[in-house]
C-alpha cells in the first residue's frame, strides 16, 4: 500500500506561514487587489454613473431627510383616520403655509440684520486688530511681536515685482469659479425643485421600498436583509429627527440667552447657531466665531456675559436636552464621531461633514450585520460553555 502523500497545506513552509485559513486569506487579498486594479484601469466606463449620481444624490438627500421629519407626523394623521394620500396633502399644504408665515415675517428681519453685519463685520475686525496690536505691543510677548512685524513689513517690500502675476492668476481663477458657482446654483435650484416630487413618492410609498428590494435576493436571504433595513431605518430616523430637535433647542436658547444680555443681532446668531448644530462637535465652534467677535468689540464685560450664556446652553444641551431627545441611539463613541468628521470633511468637504456620521452608522449596521452572520457560519467566537454536570461532580467530590 503507498504511503499517503502529504497535501499542500501540511508542508512545513505552509504551517510556518499559518496553515489553511492564513493562505485563503492572503489569496483573498491578493484577489481584492486584482479588481481593484482592474476597476481602476476602466474607471473611464463609471463616469456617466458618476456624472448622474452626482446631480442626482443632493436631491434625493434632502428628500430623505424631509422624509424622515414628516414621517411621525403623517403616521399620527394616520392613527385618527386620515387616508394616507390626504395626510400628504394636509402635511404639504401646512408646510407652504409655515414657508409663507417665514418669508413674509422672519426673513425679512433676518435679511437686514445680515446686511447690517456684513457691513460692520469689518469694521468690528478693524477694532478687534487694533486692541490685539495694542496688548501684543505691552503685554510680555512684545519682543517676539515686534519681531514678527518687522519681518512681515520685510516681505511686504518685496511683494510688487509679483503682484501683477499674482492678480492675473487669481482673475483667471475667479472667472473659472464665478462659471462653477453657476453651476453650483443652477444644480441646487434643480434639486430644491424636484425635492417635494420626491418626498410625496417617498411618504406614499417609502415604507414598501425595503420589500421591493428584497424580492432581488433569494429568500433565504430576505429575513437578514429586512434586519438590515430596519436597523438602518432606526438608526437614520433616529438621527436625523433627534439633530433637527436638539439643534432648534440649541438656537432657541442661544436666541433667549443673547436677548437677555443684551448682545447685538441676537436671532441671526441664534440661526446660526441653530443651523450650524447640525453637525457635532464642530457646529458650535463655528456658531460662536461671530458672537465672539461682536462681544469682543462691544466690551469685556459683554465676553463675560456670553461666556456665561454659551456655558448654560452647552450644559443644558449636554446633560438633558441630548440624552432625552438623541439618547443612545447611535450607539457612537465621541471620539469615534470626531475622526468621523475629519476624515469625512477631508474626503468630501462640507457634505461628508453634515452626511459623515449616519454614513457611518449605517456602514456600522452592515459590518456589524455581517459579521454576525460570519460568527454563526464558523461558530469561532462564541463563549465556551463548561459541562455543567462535569463541574458539579468536581465540586461534589
Amino acid at each position: 500500500m503507498e504511503p499517503e502523500k502529504p497535501s499542500f497545506f501540511s508542508t512545513r513552509y505552509i504551517k510556518f506561514l499559518g496553515g489553511r485559513n492564513t493562505v485563503f486569506t492572503l489569496v483573498l487579498l491578493l484577489l481584492i487587489g486584482l479588481v481593484i486594479m482592474i476597476y481602476d484601469e476602466i474607471s473611464f466606463i463609471f463616469v456617466p454613473l458618476t456624472v448622474f449620481l452626482g446631480n442626482v444624490i443632493l436631491p434625493i438627500i434632502l428628500a430623505v431627510i424631509a422624509y424622515y421629519l414628516l414621517r411621525p407626523l403623517l403616521r399620527l394623521l394616520e392613527r385618527i383616520k386620515i387616508p394616507r394620500i390626504w395626510g400628504i396633502l394636509i402635511i404639504f399644504l401646512a408646510l407652504i403655509g409655515l414657508v409663507t408665515l417665514l418669508v413674509f415675517l422672519v426673513f425679512p428681519f433676518l435679511k437686514a440684520q445680515s446686511l447690517k453685519l456684513v457691513e460692520e463685520l469689518p469694521g468690528n475686525l478693524m477694532v478687534l486688530l487694533d486692541k490685539l496690536d495694542g496688548f501684543l505691543r505691552t503685554s510680555f510677548f512684545r519682543d517676539f511681536y515686534l519681531q514678527i512685524e518687522s519681518d512681515v513689513n520685510s516681505i511686504l517690500k518685496e511683494l510688487p515685482t509679483e503682484i501683477g502675476q499674482f492678480l492675473q492668476s487669481t482673475l483667471t481663477g475667479l472667472a473659472t469659479g464665478i462659471s462653477s458657482i453657476v453651476g453650483v446654483l443652477t444644480g441646487f435650484v434643480l434639486a430644491i425643485v424636484t425635492v417635494p416630487f420626491i418626498v410625496f413618492y417617498l411618504l406614499k410609498d417609502g415604507e414598501k421600498l425595503p420589500n421591493y428590494v428584497m424580492k432581488l435576493f433569494p429568500p433565504r436571504m430576505r429575513e437578514d436583509l429586512r434586519s438590515v433595513f430596519t436597523n438602518i431605518d432606526r438608526q437614520i430616523s433616529s438621527y436625523i429627527q433627534g439633530q433637527i430637535l436638539v439643534s432648534m433647542c440649541i438656537g432657541f436658547m442661544i436666541f433667549i440667552g443673547f436677548s437677555i444680555i443684551g448682545m447685538d443681532y441676537a436671532m441671526l446668531l441664534g440661526v446660526i447657531a441653530m443651523v450650524t448644530s447640525v453637525v457635532p462637535y464642530l457646529g458650535p465652534v463655528i456658531a460662536i466665531t461671530p458672537a465672539l467677535i461682536i462681544a469682543l468689540v462691544s466690551s469685556p464685560f459683554m465676553l463675560f456675559k456670553l461666556a456665561i450664556v454659551w456655558t448654560v446652553v452647552q450644559l443644558v444641551e449636554g446633560k438633558f436636552i441630548s440624552p432625552q431627545i438623541m439618547g443612545r441611539s447611535l450607539h457612537v463613541h465621541p471620539i469615534t464621531i470626531i475622526f468621523v468628521l475629519i476624515t469625512a470633511g477631508a474626503l468630501f468637504g462640507v457634505p461628508g461633514v453634515i452626511l459623515g456620521i449616519p454614513g457611518y452608522a449605517i456602514l456600522k449596521v452592515f459590518v456589524s450585520h455581517f459579521y454576525t452572520l460570519f460568527k454563526k457560519r464558523y461558530n469561532k467566537y462564541e463563549p465556551v460553555v463548561e459541562n455543567r454536570y462535569e463541574y458539579t461532580n468536581h465540586k461534589v467530590d
